[in-house]
């Protein structure tokens, strides 16, 4: 069924369920809210209103952003159950929010397991549905979360090339599939224009460790717990731990996220942060986008197993040690190092790159105008609910 254009301005819905969430979407919400024809309607829901998982509400409230609603569906566990009953909760609180609402478009993001909910409680209730993000292949379920969520999308706004191929070849129509770029690609441009430090950390963001000079080589780290691995999540952290500790280099180590596994994440940090008290190292839980992409454009590397090392580390030309399976078989530029769970694996791959030349800068994911080209075809699309699959 296609419907008939509505008069006035579209509603577009936005839901933010977690911190990388927003920086995948940020330059989206202001073309969007800048746009003559789209009304923007924000929902923050799960970890993102959370302060132990950086409280990412807190950085959107500042950038300036109205949220038209919030969802409070995170059960606490960190484990396979709690995921499964957050995104039930999820599709309930969400199903009111939408009915109150009544959006003409809702728009989701990428592949977290908060995300499903989004796209159930939209399908079900005949709303059309965007999907930024879709058709990347990772290590894990959220293989499995991002590929369910195409299909049941309407209009699909990809990051790469090869995600745009494979949508396509999951049979949607071509009509419907844009090669947007990532909009977290937006932000890195901004940096890469203007790469200077404008802020301290340390002041700015608190946070526990070490204090170092900035001028400084220092390395970034964000590892998160793989959910098919979540068991070990302790294990794999206590390796990529051992290696920053004896390699001794100045080091920004960041929070995990809410997935399976993350208790044994932090409780493996916390341990050896107990047990070393390393000066060499701070820990923080969050940063707004810019600061931690600026962050990152300064650093020596990036070492862990998060999309950014994939996607804006390419872009700014920061070289990546990515530690195990989460990122497998990902579209990516020529900064990355793939290493195992294995702490003379992840030191090895750290000195190669130091002796070595930076790496090229990559626009695999984008040039730095993914969030107008959403924006723009947000209001151009048919309204529609129904596909029509050919294969």
């Amino acid at each position: 069924m296609i419907e008939e254009i509505k008069s006035g301005k579209r509603k577009i819905c936005v839901v933010v369920t977690a911190r990388p969430s927003y920086s995948r979407i940020k330059t989206a919400l202001s073309a969007i809210q800048n746009h003559p024809d789209l009304e923007l309607q924000l929902v923050v829901a799960a970890s993102a209103l959370l302060d132990r998982y950086g409280s990412a509400v807190n950085y959107i409230e500042n950038d300036g952003f109205e949220i038209t609603a919030k969802v409070f569906n995170i059960l606490e566990g960190e484990n396979l159950t709690a995921a499964a009953k957050t995104t039930g909760i999820g599709i309930l609180e969400l199903s009111t929010v939408f009915d109150n609402l009544k959006p003409d478009i809702v728009v989701t993001v990428a592949d977290r397991f908060e995300t499903m909910a989004t796209a159930i409680a939209a399908s079900y209730m005949n709303i059309p549905l965007a999907h930024i993000q879709g058709g990347e292949v990772t290590g894990n379920i959220d293989e499995k979360v991002r590929h369910s969520i195409t299909k049941l999308a309407d209009y699909h706004f990809v990051a790469s090339e090869g995600a745009y191929e494979r949508v396509l070849k999951l049979g949607e129509q071509e009509n419907v599939v844009f090669n947007s770029g990532c909009p977290s690609i937006d932000l890195a441009a901004e940096v890469a224009e203007r790469p200077d430090f404008d802020f301290d950390p340390f002041k700015k963001y608190g946070g526990v460790g070490g204090e170092f000079d900035l001028n400084s080589n220092y390395l970034v780290v964000m590892q998160h717990p793989v959910t098919n691995e979540y068991a070990a999540s302790r294990k794999h952290v206590e390796e990529t731990l051992a290696a920053i500790h004896e390699l001794g280099m100045p080091t920004f180590w960041f929070w995990p996220n809410v997935d399976a596994g993350a208790d044994g994440t932090s409780k493996g940090i916390r341990s050896f942060r107990e047990k070393h008290r390393p000066q060499h190292i701070h820990f923080f839980k969050n940063m707004m986008p810019a600061d931690f992409l600026r962050l990152l454009a300064n650093s020596s590397g990036l070492i862990g197993n998060s999309s950014v090392g994939i996607r804006e580390c390419a872009f700014l030309g920061v070289p990546v040690v990515n530690i195990g399976s989460r990122q497998n078989r990902r579209d990516r530029g020529n900064n990355v190092t793939d290493v195992g769970y294995d702490r003379k694996e992840i030191l090895d791959a750290i000195q190669r790159w130091r002796k070595g030349e930076r790496p090229v800068p990559s626009s695999v994911y984008g040039g730095g105008n993914a969030g107008q080209k959403i924006a723009d075809g947000l209001a151009k699309v048919n309204l529609q609910y129904h596909k029509t699959i050919t294969y």
